[in-house]
């Protein structure tokens, strides 16, 4: 079926095709077009289904009213409550959002920044995976406006918000070492990111600040695309290969479900046997017994400074903010039973 154009909505409607398009844009009175005109107009390009045709509309406008998120996945309760906070946002700003996932796969990402640029978004909200320098670093060389959040590289002039990583670690180190716990376990995944860096880094430089000994036997690099099963029998035969670990930092949220389902197949309770704190909270954390301690992302606030960032690149927003700056927030160690 033939795509209705503005010229089968000004016949059908009598009028030129100028008329419509005053109309359709809002300048119905600023083009001094009388109250029944515009009003039969937008009639029947409403029962027409009459559409814009959102290139051309692009093309004369400059911009498209739409901005491209990228997460590392659609699924994670980190990343769903950062694209509905961002989506809020944007919407109080007049714009759109179009967003997917890469599932921390490089050529995936680049593909997605390619397929956004074809839809003329008029910036980028990006939660980079490895691999993606090249194409973040063509969009910041073509000038187009882009925001890092979660992580970024530190060879890219480019603005980022992300937790403070390093600090988030230390809080709830501090807590378990302050409780007499010198045989400290870290689970993380083997994934070369910035923020899962900076966390391993936020251990073990607490527990040398301690005195304690850094071992290699007590640190678990999962890989992140292994399969489920495989990951949650390593992680079994990890503790039960550490009898004496008294807790255990899990580096994410997804990596603390699993230690969950590892601790309780063998048998452990939670702090009898094994004290545990995750980094990022999930409503399994609030809901599982005794209740996981967690540090808590500041999920709203790193959503609307990457928003404010992005609208500052815009020339949308007054208030001036550094365009090469770096935001990391502060997280918030929330105790519960397990620690």
């Amino acid at each position: 079926m033939r795509r209705l154009t503005l010229k089968d909505v000004a016949k059908m409607a009598g009028v030129a095709p100028s008329t419509v398009s005053f109309v359709l844009n809002g300048k119905a009175k600023q083009m001094r077009i009388r109250d029944e005109v515009a009003q039969k107009i937008m009639q029947v390009a409403e029962k027409s289904g009459y559409e814009p045709h959102r290139v051309a509309v692009n093309l004369r406008t400059g911009q498209s009213k739409t901005l491209g998120l990228i997460v590392e996945s659609i699924s994670g309760s980190f990343f769903a409550s950062l694209a509905k906070t961002i989506e809020t946002e944007a919407e109080l700003m007049g714009y759109n959002v179009v967003y997917c996932s890469t599932e921390n796969n490089a050529q995936k990402g680049g593909e997605l920044i390619r397929m956004l640029g074809r839809q003329m978004v008029d910036g980028y909200l990006i939660t980079p995976a490895p691999g993606m320098e090249k194409e973040i670093q063509q969009l910041v060389q073509h000038h187009k406006p882009v925001v890092l959040m979660d992580s970024y590289f530190p060879a890219i002039k480019t603005p980022y918000v992300l937790i403070d990583n390093f600090g988030g670690v230390e809080q709830g180190m501090e807590h378990l070492i302050g409780k007499g716990f010198t045989k400290i376990a870290f689970v993380t995944v083997d994934v070369k990111l910035i923020q899962l860096q900076e966390r391993l880094r936020g251990y073990m430089t607490t527990m040398k600040k301690h005195g304690i000994p850094v071992k290699k036997k007590h640190m678990l690099h999962l890989k992140y695309n292994k399969v489920r099963e495989e990951s949650l029998k390593e992680m079994q035969e990890f503790i039960e290969e550490n009898p004496e670990v008294d807790a255990i930092f899990f580096a994410t949220n997804y990596l603390g479900i699993l230690g969950l389902e590892a601790i309780a197949g063998l048998g452990l309770r939670m702090p009898d046997d094994l004290s545990v704190i995750c980094f990022d909270d999930h409503d399994i954390f609030r809901l599982y017994p005794p209740g996981i301690s967690v540090i808590e992302q500041p999920i709203e606030g790193i959503a609307r400074t990457a928003i404010a960032m992005l609208m500052q690149q815009l020339g949308k927003r007054t208030a001036p903010m550094p365009k090469n700056s770096g935001v990391e927030l502060p997280g918030r160690f929330i105790l519960r039973g397990s620690a």
